[in-house]
């Protein structure tokens, strides 16, 4: 993504890896209130055209994890597959006051009709809905300034969910069955011994 780095004047070295408390109150809560975010280098993008192999290019890459704004849908659907919820929502506090400033939920990505399960991940971020309402202090009353013609500017820009997707590395958490038990390893290291002679 140096491309992008370089066209928003970012400096040399610069790394994206933020927590979960400062993508809801740094980029979220700024965006959903119509306050500049900087930098600016998260883009906004319909996701659901997109398959997640997709990304790269289109969203904030950093490492093997995208970022990006999008709107809040209940058609998780892409092209080739699905993004299927996976455990309950998460709440998102501030590390200072633990006041909670909003909610993550976590899709596994699925592929075509016959729902193969893949290790792609999706983390979507959305405000708490006492801030999704009303954004936050001086966003309200921005927002209020630019009623003028469009009235539901305020509620559509509160529907913007902040989403990071990654491909999940076997070798990090297998969840797949196949982790082998701690007798399987001890019978696998006795392989490796070709001085024991077991019973025939």
């Amino acid at each position: 993504m140096a491309a992008d780095n370089r066209s928003v004047n970012l400096p040399p070295g610069f790394r994206f890896d933020p927590s979960d408390e400062e993508l809801v109150v740094h980029f979220l809560q700024r965006k959903a209130a119509l306050l500049p975010c900087h930098p600016d280098v998260i883009p906004d993008l319909q996701l659901y055209p997109y398959d997640p192999w997709e990304l790269d290019g289109k969203a904030l890459g950093e490492g093997n994890r995208w970022y990006f704004y999008s709107r809040r849908t209940p058609n998780r659907s892409t092209g080739n597959g699905y993004w299927k919820p996976m455990g309950t929502d998460e709440p998102v506090v501030t590390s200072n006051s633990s006041r909670k400033v909003g909610v993550k939920k976590s899709f596994v990505f699925y592929i075509g009709d016959s729902a193969v399960k893949t290790n792609w991940i999706m983390q979507e971020y959305r405000l708490s809905d006492s801030d999704s309402g009303s954004g936050s202090g001086s966003g309200s009353s921005r927002s209020s300034k630019r009623r003028g013609g469009g009235g539901h500017s305020k509620v559509d820009y509160s529907k913007w969910v902040i989403c990071r997707v990654y491909e999940r590395n076997f070798s990090e958490e297998e969840d797949d069955g196949t982790e082998l038990s701690c007798l399987d390893e001890v019978f696998l290291s006795l392989d490796d011994l070709e001085d024991i002679s077991l019973p025939n």
